[in-house]
């Protein structure tokens, strides 16, 4: 809500004010008279001007109310601005590898844990698309279908678990299968898969480059992400002796994934740590931007009668102190 003047112009109205002021004092400083009197002791202690504090009230009474008449043609106005928006959202499917390498430490405390702080901050970002999630490793689970209520998705994306050893493995290309599963019959202005892997693709009955092409006939696009130092990095190890950690091979199937990316028109991308992870997710981000049209409406409610009828009340008393409170006599 604001307040806004129609006819803001006529505020040089108020120079006015200074003129008729001006006027004033010069024509009160004509109506003293003279006269001549042998004695002044009849008017020892009465004050030249003990009245003329009456005078001036009315004066400024009458002022007050010509301001409150060219605030009154000013046309004061409360405006509350209405704004429709139509925003032409982006579906999202996020895919996530849960498989045993995601216990790598070279992020911290460890790749699954990083990954999802970055996917939350990503999804908190979309706030006019509709998301899900899509987590995989020997088989593909579905978490969360696409929904607008990423607050709840977000949640889902907090209870993540590295999967059980026995469904150890990574499977790609049933993963993607599942999400262009979400996605194939959405009627959004764009489709999107973000894939997130630290291995290479050796379970599942689908291969991922076919899937990538089937993607691609349904309009969907696909951007991998590599999670994972080069060389080797530091993984938690049950021994019999106890959890240990080691260095093992990190092993990103970087070609896999930028064939894939390529295909549907996507884009492929490598993070090494959790600041590069989130750069990552930020530039798929600003990539796909939702389109927003917006039309705006203005309610006004006239407000001009308050000082108008203020106005009135300040003539209205002046008359009465004028005629009554403080009646002149000729």
């Amino acid at each position: 809500m604001t307040i806004a003047f129609q006819y803001p112009q006529l505020v040089w109205l108020f120079l006015t004010i200074p003129i008729l002021v001006a006027i004033y004092t010069m024509w009160s400083r004509k109506r003293f008279g003279t006269l001549r009197f042998s004695s002044l002791q009849l008017f020892e202690g009465i004050s030249g001007t003990s009245g003329m504090w009456r005078k001036h009230l009315l004066f400024a009474v009458r002022l007050l109310a010509i301001s409150a008449i060219i605030i009154a043609l000013m046309r004061p106005q409360e405006r509350n601005a209405l704004q429709e928006m139509n925003a032409e959202g982006i579906d999202i499917m996020m895919v996530i590898d849960i498989s045993g390498s995601m216990r790598a430490m070279d992020f911290k405390p460890n790749r699954l844990e990083a990954v999802k702080r970055v996917a939350q901050t990503f999804v908190s970002q979309r706030q006019n698309d509709r998301m899900g999630l899509n987590v995989f490793a020997r088989e593909s689970f579905m978490q969360c279908p696409l929904t607008t209520d990423l607050n709840r998705l977000n949640e889902f994306i907090g209870g993540i678990e590295i999967v059980n050893e026995k469904f150890d493995g990574t499977a790609v290309g049933m993963a993607l299968a599942g999400a262009i599963n979400r996605l194939r019959d959405s009627d959004a202005k764009s489709k999107v898969i973000v894939l997130l892997s630290d291995g290479r693709n050796n379970a599942g009955e689908l291969d991922p480059i076919t899937t990538s092409e089937l993607a691609r006939d349904f309009g969907i696009r696909i951007y991998t992400i590599g999670a994972g130092t080069r060389g080797t990095a530091a993984m938690p190890i049950q021994t019999v002796i106890g959890v240990r950690t080691q260095q093992v091979k990190v092993d990103v199937d970087e070609e896999t994934l930028t064939r894939i990316a390529d295909i549907t028109g996507g884009k492929y991308f490598r993070a090494t740590d959790e600041k590069s992870l989130a750069r990552t997710y930020q530039e798929i981000s600003e990539m796909e931007t939702t389109e927003y049209s917006v039309r705006e409406y203005v309610q006004h409610a006239e407000l001009f009668y308050y000082p108008l009828l203020l106005a009135l009340a300040l003539l209205v008393m002046e008359y009465i102190f004028e005629r009554i409170v403080f009646r002149r006599f000729p």
